[in-house]
């Protein structure tokens, strides 16, 4: 199946015209930064099987993540979670609708994505490492391996230990 991708252009009048543009990112990415008038129902949320309610048949469904990745790589659950409706996807996700100097919503009092967390997190403590392996004791440089082992299992094994103990600090618990 080759579902039909569509640029941040032609997402914009198709929205005008009825379109519904669905948001597949978590909550947390969606509440910091969104299109105006897009719906959030995360990717979590399309692979237990739910369904999107009172989805308009008669106009195309667009989905987008941030990069548009996310989309494509599950685009069969996409076009099940939509059905009968005609599914597009937004080419780039967000980044593109904001290069295409799109209106988005933004609101900085929600905290960063996890994974930009755990990049900073991890680049601060390797960075640390390496500079207290120089200036205080050559086993500091230690740090900086295991931190570059984690993200390797990380990547390895699609699991994070950094972005699940940081998804349980305070500043990442959404508020109602």
């Amino acid at each position: 199946m080759s579902t039909r991708t569509v640029s941040p252009a032609e997402a914009h009048e198709l929205m005008k015209n009825g379109s519904t543009l669905i948001d597949i990112r978590e909550p947390a990415e969606f509440l910091r930064e969104h299109v105006p008038g897009a719906i959030s129902f995360p990717l979590s949320d399309i692979l237990l099987g739910k369904k999107i309610k009172d989805l308009p048949v008669n106009h195309p469904v667009i989905f987008h993540c941030l990069a548009g990745s996310r989309t494509a790589q599950n685009e069969d659950a996409l076009v099940r979670t939509a059905d009968p409706a005609t599914v597009l996807l937004l080419s780039g996700g967000i980044n593109a609708w904001k290069s295409a100097n799109l209106p988005t919503i933004e609101d900085k009092k929600y905290p960063l994505p996890i994974m930009r967390q755990v990049q900073i997190v991890a680049g601060i403590l390797i960075l640390a490492g390496i500079l207290m392996g120089y200036a205080i004791d050559e086993s500091f440089f230690l740090l900086s391996g295991f931190v570059g082992a984690g993200l390797l299992f990380a990547g390895v094994s699609g699991w994070c230990g950094m972005a699940v103990l940081l998804s349980k600090m305070p500043w990442n618990k959404l508020k109602n």
